[in-house]
């Protein structure tokens, strides 16, 4: 478990707090069922961005607080307990982009609105159904050409990060850009994405677009982890609670034995993906195998637990009156991001030189 600092404590805090006080699983059940445009409830996160996380990762020159991936790691771990429905875990990698890009024009443009909560931006990287494919866009002249298959957040983003073939862009407004939306199963924001000779800026080149995705994916899990530590918590207290045969669920050997099992998973899940978000603010020379670590057991982790949580409460776990089903949904959509297990495994054993 990472050691934390007092100010990086009192952040964890304040964003669990906010969670369960002002974004409960109840308010992601409204917004599925009113279905918004966006994808968020705007005035959730217009309070976000009062509150800065949206700069976490901005330096303080341009107005954010500069304080790194564990920081907002542990923001998006909290709010991923209660299924909070914001584009905080795309846009801090989008800005990321921006703060290690070439372009001081594009820095002094767009971060002080994205730390401020103002803008959404987000990557636009994979063009096929698998993380990893080729990746055909181009750019002639400052004009980006192809299509991105999904893109979460891009229904509300005023700019998009976007990997084309010799390195990352960044394309803002919405000259040449066409959104489909995709209804996905979580009830969030993707679309496919089609630019056609769009304005763009040059930022990087393929170097920092695999950086750049390595701090997608490592946010990812940190959402991962929310959803099943609260996955976990919510089963429990219900065997504890639920009489069968005269007696609490949660006296049965059996159950116990399949509770200690997640509750191991979940502790080496803790440790990994912490790790990884440790050497992206490190910048250690191994951040890829850390986030393809991390990745690769979450995924298993968070399938495990969301599919118990399911099986342990029974009949009522199927419906969609309880909330089982939502995470459900959310782990199998969050496990494909930036690459499934399988992917990630192979990688890392590609790292390693196998």
């Amino acid at each position: 478990m990472a050691v934390l600092t007092e100010e990086q404590t009192m952040l964890r805090d304040m964003a669990r707090e906010w969670a369960d006080n002002e974004s409960p699983v109840a308010a992601f059940r409204r917004l599925r069922d009113a279905a918004p445009a966006a994808g968020y409830d705007a005035a959730a996160w217009g309070e976000i961005g009062q509150m800065g996380w949206g700069g976490i990762v901005v330096p303080e020159a341009h107005g954010g607080s500069g304080m790194g991936y564990l920081s907002l790691g542990m923001v998006v771990e909290q709010l991923g307990r209660n299924l909070a429905a914001t584009p905080l875990g795309a846009i801090g990698p989008a800005a990321s982009a921006v703060v290690l890009g070439e372009s001081e024009e594009a820095k002094a443009d767009w971060l002080p609105r994205i730390a401020a909560g103002d803008v959404v931006a987000t990557l636009a990287v994979d063009e096929g159904p698998i993380h990893g494919g080729a990746i055909a866009t181009t750019v002639t002249d400052g004009r980006l050409t192809g299509t991105k298959a999904f893109v979460a957040e891009s229904d509300s983003a005023a700019a998009f990060v976007v990997a084309a073939e010799d390195g990352l862009y960044l394309v803002t407004g919405d000259e040449g850009v066409t959104r489909s939306p995709r209804r996905m199963a979580d009830a969030r924001s993707h679309a496919e994405v089609r630019f056609e000779h769009s304005p763009a800026i040059r930022l990087g080149g393929p170097e920092l677009t695999a950086k750049v995705v390595d701090y997608a994916t490592a946010l990812v899990t940190a959402e991962m982890l929310g959803l099943a530590e609260q996955a976990f918590g919510v089963t429990n207290d219900y065997l504890k609670t639920r009489v069968q045969f005269g007696q609490p669920l949660s006296t049965f050997q059996a159950l116990q034995h399949r509770m200690a099992k997640m509750l191991t998973e979940l502790e080496l899940m803790r440790s990994v993906v912490e790790g990884a978000l440790e050497a992206i603010d490190a910048n250690r020379s191994d951040r890829d195998q850390a986030v393809s670590l991390a990745k690769a057991v979450a995924g298993d982790t968070l399938k495990l637990v969301s599919r118990e949580m399911i099986q342990l409460h029974g009949g009522i776990g199927m419906t969609d009156e309880h909330d089982a089903g939502f995470y459900l949904k959310r782990a199998a959509v969050l496990e494909a991001m930036w690459g499934n297990a399988a992917y990630h495994r192979e990688r890392f054993a590609r790292l390693n030189g196998y």
